[in-house]
C-alpha cells in the first residue's frame, strides 16, 4: 500500500522540501479545502507517509479511532509539541521567561493524565455550565443587537460574535478579567502558530514573548485563588488541592494554559462554521429557523463535516501497524479526524451536509478515549445558544460571498478568517439571484 521509511519520528526531508511522493492533492498546512485530497487519500492510500512534515497521515475512520483508543500503543505525549521546532531565539526567550508549561491534559498519559483529569472533572461541572447560561445568552443578543445597530445590515459572523462570546465564558469560568478578551485572543494566536504553524525563526519570536505572558499569567490566577478563593473554576482546583486531591499549582496552571486557548479558540470555529455552513445549505437553515429543536443535531453534524480540528497527533511506542501499513517505533503520526468524518464506510453520503443524520454524533471532532474534549458540552451549548438567537432575530440571514472565506495556514485547525453576512436578506431577490 506504501513504503515504510526508516524513521524514528523525526522528519527525513525538512518543511518545504520537494518530494517525488505523490500526496494525493494533500497540502499539510492548507486549509481552504483540504477535503477532496482527504477524499484521494482514503480511497487510494489511507496510510501516507508524508516526507515533507515526517508524519504518517491517517486518513479512514476506523483507523483513526483505533489509534485514539490505543493509548498504551499511540502517546498522546506529542500532541502540543511544535510541529516545527522552535528555533535558538524563541527557546531563549521561553527559558528566560520561565516558561516551564506544556499541556494541561492532552499530551499526558496516565497514570498522571488520569490523575488530573480525575480532578479536573470534578471542578467541570454541569452545574458551572448552567450557571454560565443566562450570561451567554444575554452576550448573544447583545452582539446581535450591535449588528442591528451598525446601519448597514451587514456583518462579519467572526468579527461580531464568535470572536469575543466564548472568550468571554471561558474567562468568567476560570475568574478573570473579562476585559482581557483581545490579550487573551493574541496570546492564543501566538499558541496556535508557534505550535501547529509553520513559522520561520524570526517569525517566531514575537509569538514566543507572547507565550511567556500567556504562562505567567495562568501562574499568576492560581496564585490569586490561594489569596482570595472565588465562585470560579480556577479557585475549585485551588480548593481540591487544599482539600487534600492529589494536584500541584504547576498542574493547575497548565490546566487554565490549556483550558484558556481550547476553551475559546475552538468554540469560536465552532460558532462560525455553524453559521457559515448552515447558510451555505440553504435549506438546513431554514430548518433551524422553522424549528429550533433541530439546533443539536445539526451542530453535531456541523462537528461531523466541518470541525474546528481536522487533525491531532500521536507518537508509536512500538513498531506497530496501522491499516496495514508498518509503523515504527518513534513515528508519529496525524489523525486526520476531518477525514474520518467523511468517510463512507462509517457516514453513509459522507460528504453531503445532512442535519437529519443518524449517526452524525459518531464524529471524532472531539477525539475519542481516554482524551475525549473534557469541555464539549460548553461549546456545543455556546453554538445552541447562538444559532437560536440568530434564528429567532434574524430568520432571512444570508452568507456574502461564502466562496471567498480564507482559513489560516495550519496543521490541525481549520479557522475561517470572517464569514461576512446580510442579515435581513430580501428572499425574493435571494431566490431570482
Amino acid at each position: 500500500m506504501t513504503s515504510t521509511p526508516a524513521v524514528s519520528g523525526g522528519c527525513p526531508m525538512g518543511f518545504g522540501a520537494q518530494t517525488p511522493a505523490d500526496h494525493h492533492g494533500y497540502e499539510p498546512f492548507a486549509m481552504e479545502n483540504p477535503f477532496p485530497a482527504y477524499a484521494r487519500m482514503r480511497s487510494e492510500q489511507p496510510v501516507m507517509f508524508d516526507e515533507r512534515t515526517g508524519l504518517y497521515v491517517i486518513t479512514r475512520y476506523d483507523d483513526v479511532k483505533s489509534v485514539f483508543e490505543n493509548w498504551e500503543t499511540f502517546s498522546s505525549e506529542n500532541a502540543q509539541a511544535p510541529v516545527r521546532k522552535r528555533g535558538p531565539q524563541a527557546s531563549q526567550i521561553m527559558t528566560e521567561g520561565g516558561f516551564t508549561t506544556y499541556s494541561g491534559l492532552s499530551a499526558r498519559r496516565p497514570p498522571e493524565h488520569t490523575r488530573i483529569r480525575a480532578v479536573a472533572q470534578k471542578a467541570f461541572t454541569p452545574r458551572r455550565f448552567k450557571a454560565l447560561e443566562p450570561m451567554i445568552r444575554q452576550n448573544v443578543k447583545d452582539s446581535i443587537s450591535a449588528m442591528l445597530a451598525n446601519g448597514t445590515n451587514h456583518s462579519d459572523i467572526v468579527a461580531d460574535l464568535a470572536y469575543a462570546l466564548p472568550t468571554i465564558t471561558i474567562l468568567t469560568l476560570i475568574g478573570e478579567d473579562v476585559g482581557m478578551v483581545d490579550t487573551y485572543k493574541r496570546w492564543s494566536d501566538s499558541r496556535a502558530a508557534m505550535t501547529w504553524g509553520d513559522l520561520s525563526d524570526e517569525e517566531q519570536i514575537p509569538h514566543a514573548h507572547n507565550l511567556v505572558e500567556y504562562w505567567n499569567r495562568c501562574q499568576a490566577q492560581v496564585a490569586q485563588a490561594h489569596a482570595a478563593g472565588g465562585d470560579n473554576l480556577t479557585a475549585d482546583l485551588v480548593q481540591a488541592q487544599k482539600d487534600g486531591a492529589d494536584i500541584t499549582d504547576h498542574e493547575i496552571a497548565s490546566l487554565l494554559y490549556s483550558l484558556l486557548f481550547a476553551g475559546h479558540e475552538t468554540t469560536t470555529t465552532l460558532i462560525s462554521n455553524c453559521v457559515r455552513v448552515l447558510l451555505e445549505h440553504r435549506e438546513a437553515w431554514e430548518a433551524v429557523v422553522a424549528d429550533p429543536k433541530q439546533i443539536p443535531k445539526a451542530i453535531d453534524e456541523v462537528l461531523r463535516y466541518s470541525g474546528s480540528i481536522v487533525g491531532w497527533r500521536r507518537k508509536a511506542l512500538a513498531d506497530t501497524e496501522v491499516g496495514g501499513v508498518q509503523i515504527p517505533q518513534g513515528a508519529e503520526l496525524l489523525l486526520l479526524m476531518g477525514s474520518a468524518n467523511r468517510d463512507e464506510s462509517r457516514f453513509e453520503n459522507g460528504e453531503d451536509f445532512d442535519i437529519t443524520r443518524p449517526n452524525a454524533r459518531d464524529h471524532l471532532s472531539f477525539g475519542f478515549g481516554i482524551h475525549y474534549c473534557l469541555g464539549n458540552m460548553l461549546a456545543k451549548l455556546q453554538a445552541k445558544i447562538a444559532l437560536e438567537e440568530l434564528a429567532a432575530a434574524l430568520p432571512n440571514l444570508e452568507l456574502v460571498d461564502g466562496g471567498a472565506i480564507t482559513f489560516r495556514k495550519n496543521l490541525s485547525f481549520r479557522v475561517p478568517d470572517f464569514v461576512n453576512v446580510e442579515l435581513n436578506a430580501d428572499s425574493t431577490s435571494r431566490s431570482e439571484a
